[in-house]
């Protein structure tokens, strides 16, 4: 405990390590979906998104009943918390680097959550590979280490990485537009009521906002990252597979599984956010 007492970047990665692990665990049936429907051999048919959700909800309580619903679960874990914890980590010892004792303004806050997303995104890609391809349902792999070497065997370090530019074009983008709303929104909350007992629903408030915001934005990134994921011999880079999706699906491809990305998203990161500010006060990083 003395370490952690010492050191304000350990309290920052337990923080968001501890944060990161409720909202993951509850929000992972989200993001099963999600990847379910922006992969074709899994695509139920539906008229639009919403129906198309809950059919497959329904298939897969129907054939993985409802421990179905976390499939993933374990590399979700093993990428996500460690993850947040260093998504945290990171923007912690840059602001206090660089911005010390005073608040980023907006594009500022845009630059700190793309750099600190890079980082752990950057380190963390074999995992999220193998946590889109568990999710899929195409792949038989029975843990994350046996699907790591696997995918290092048959595919060497290519596979370990693949897409890594459109997971960073996700993420940083999210990261840094989701700080900048979040800053903002909180900026606009009084001071008196981010310190009383409404502290965490203010938080999370501002947090929702932002998620919803920067979803959207960051979507299509989302699809092209998830189709070279699954599909790594299929496309040759990014270009590649934004073509084949405008063709097949035209622009509404680029927004497949937006409704549960943005509800996980966008309940995961106000979740994480709400509790990392309350965790952070009570260990006494703020």
């Amino acid at each position: 405990m003395d370490i952690v007492a010492s050191y304000p970047l350990v309290k920052a990665f337990l923080a968001g390590s501890f944060s990161g692990t409720f909202s993951t665990i509850l929000f992972q049936p989200l993001d099963l979906v999600k990847t379910r429907l922006q992969n074709p051999t899994t695509l139920l048919q539906g008229h639009n998104g919403g129906p198309r959700m809950v059919t497959i909800f329904a298939n897969i309580l129907q054939q993985e009943h409802l421990r179905g619903l976390w499939r993933g679960m374990t590399p979700s874990i093993t990428r996500c918390v460690p993850g947040v914890g260093l998504y945290f980590c990171s923007l912690d010892y840059l602001k206090t680097q660089f911005f010390a004792g005073k608040t980023p303004r907006p594009l500022e806050s845009v630059a700190l959550g793309m750099v600190a997303r890079c980082m752990s995104g950057v380190a963390l890609i074999p995992i999220t590979v193998v946590k889109t391809r568990f999710e899929s349902g195409v792949y038989g792999y029975s843990g994350v280490g046996s699907a790591l070497r696997e995918i290092y065997r048959t595919e060497g370090l290519r596979g370990m990485t693949c897409g890594l530019i459109p997971t960073l074009f996700r993420d940083a983008p999210f990261s840094g537009l989701y700080l900048m709303f979040y800053t903002q929104a909180k900026l606009l909350v009084p001071r008196e009521i981010l310190e009383s007992s409404l502290s965490s629903p203010a938080h999370f408030t501002c947090g929702v906002t932002a998620g919803i915001l920067a979803s959207v934005v960051t979507q299509p990134a989302d699809v092209l990252k998830t189709k070279m994921q699954l599909y790594p011999n299929k496309f040759n880079g990014v270009w590649s597979v934004a073509v084949y999706v405008h063709g097949k699906y035209g622009v509404r491809g680029y927004f497949k599984g937006m409704v549960p990305r943005m509800l996980r998203r966008t309940l995961m990161a106000a979740m994480a956010w709400t509790v990392y500010e309350q965790v952070s006060k009570s260990i006494g990083l703020k």
